[in-house]
């Protein structure tokens, strides 16, 4: 086995992790504060190639592989979790669902704006009383000719209601399948269409300067070729989408575990208490080793899940895994990490707290922990 990234990799983690320190670094604790979602820096990073990293040249993307997709998404949230949800959601949200099962036609239209970071696109399933229970939607969309009536609503959706939103991938029932449960389809729809409404959401706890909408649908009217690959195929696209959404997710814990285990490491070895830096303590220095080999797991299963997907092989039980292990692991890091600080970990002018605060969604955002323990319980046999 080799463990090496090749050079490629290795440029690509040096380079974001040097845009990351630079520009988002200086500002981040301010957009949070502020709940600002920041245009310029979602255009900055799409400069650098940080949208469409997997996706075909001839759409406007960069054509590498999924490991190099996830770490520009680890090397983000290694300093601020809000960016790294834009980069996360753009792609594997937004992004993603178009390239992999939309017509040519939709993928030339759509795939080059979002390959820039001109534009974003939302994913629209979770609803106000479908969360964990995505088969609980109840939005509908009702064919008239030639045009779908789209009603409904949808909410917690990342990049769906900014300046930059260009539209959004819906699921809505459309009928009923032979077995008598419910028929999906994916609907694109275009921001501008009338009936369609998306707003913001603010005063959130954690992922302050990335934007999250509610998104309402009002007799929306879209065309037929509107709808996302196949008619009643929307179930099994939004779970492949989740899929591979599970591993961005992953690397926002293992960015974001990073970034929270190296300031307080730094920490440690400056602050002195009763004549000696605290990291000189067995108490402190037991917390930080342990976050260093949980770290070096945790970027291991990462990694193995994406090459299984790069190689075309079955990967949904290692992402699940890699999902929950990650998100799971930023909670224990960060939570040490504000302990490490003391007091001043507890305020808004160190990361620390910002890191806190971040990584609860990941326990929570595309499938809960308890949601991934059931998906790697019925794989291992339960």
């Amino acid at each position: 086995m080799d463990f090496d990234l090749n050079k490629q990799q290795e440029m690509i983690r040096k380079e974001v992790r040097k845009f990351a320190e630079s520009e988002i670094a200086p500002v981040a604790s301010e957009l949070d504060e502020a709940e600002t979602f920041s245009a310029d820096l979602t255009k900055k990073m799409g400069e650098i190639g940080l949208f469409g990293m997997f996706v075909a040249d001839e759409y406007g993307g960069q054509e590498l592989d999924y490991i190099s997709y996830i770490i520009g998404v680890e090397e983000i949230a290694r300093v601020d979790g809000s960016q790294a949800a834009t980069i996360a959601a753009g792609n594997s949200l937004g992004i993603g669902p178009l390239y992999y099962f939309g017509s040519e036609e939709q993928k030339r239209k759509y795939l080059p704006k979002l390959c820039t970071g001109e534009a974003l696109w939302g994913f629209g399933l979770t609803e106000p009383t479908a969360g964990s229970d995505a088969g609980g939607s109840k939005t509908t969309a009702v064919r008239d000719g030639n045009e779908w009536v789209i009603n409904g609503s949808k909410i917690f959706i990342t990049n769906g209601a900014c300046e930059l939103s260009l539209g959004v991938t819906v699921q809505a029932i459309t009928g009923q399948r032979p077995d008598g449960r419910p028929e999906y389809t994916c609907f694109i729809v275009e921001h501008g269409t009338p009936g369609f409404k998306a707003v913001p959401m603010h005063k959130k706890m954690m992922w302050r300067a990335s934007n999250t909408a509610e998104l309402y649908f009002d007799d929306v009217r879209v065309p037929h070729e509107n709808v996302l690959g196949e008619q009643g195929n929307g179930f099994h696209q939004m779970l492949e989408t989740l899929d591979g959404g599970r591993l961005s997710i992953g690397a926002m814990g293992l960015g974001g575990a990073q970034g929270a285990y190296e300031a307080a490491l730094k920490y440690a070895k400056t602050r002195e208490q009763f004549g000696k830096p605290i990291s000189k303590y067995q108490a402190v220095s037991f917390k930080l080793a342990d976050a260093a080999i949980e770290l070096e797991c945790a970027r291991n299963l990462l990694y193995k899940a994406c090459w299984q997907k790069d190689k075309k092989r079955s990967y949904q039980k290692t992402a699940a895994m890699a999902k929950v292990y990650c998100s799971e692991l930023m909670g224990r890091v960060a939570d040490n990490a504000v302990q490490i600080f003391g007091g001043y970990g507890l305020m808004k002018e160190y990361d620390v707290e910002r890191f806190f605060r971040d990584q609860k969604l990941l326990d929570i955002g595309e499938g809960t922990s308890e949601i991934q323990r059931l998906v790697i319980s019925r794989y291992i046999g339960c």
